[in-house]
């Protein structure tokens, strides 16, 4: 499970914003060197990377066309299993 998060109401918000199939931006901060666990998150996809200046850690940005709320929520479960991985 997502930490302090309820997830219900993220489904909600989204469900609001969005409809589905849509468009979808991930943005993820990773330690740098752990850039591959979340390039496997979405395969096949184009995904952009920019490095912090000191370079400890690199933010990822996926632009994925996603079918529902859940499919968005459940890539963010798995995000979730990588370490020191940040969702924004």
């Amino acid at each position: 499970m997502l930490p302090k998060l309820d997830i219900e109401a993220f489904k909600q918000k989204l469900d609001q914003q969005h409809d589905w199939p849509s468009l979808y931006m991930f943005k993820f901060i990773v330690p740098t060197g752990k850039e591959d666990k979340v390039f496997a998150l979405f395969p096949k996809n184009n995904l952009t990377t920019k490095q912090s200046s000191k370079g400890s850690y690199t933010s990822v940005t996926a632009k994925i066309m996603m079918r529902s709320s859940e499919d968005v929520i459940e890539k963010y479960k798995e995000a979730h299993q990588i370490e020191g991985v940040l969702a924004l």
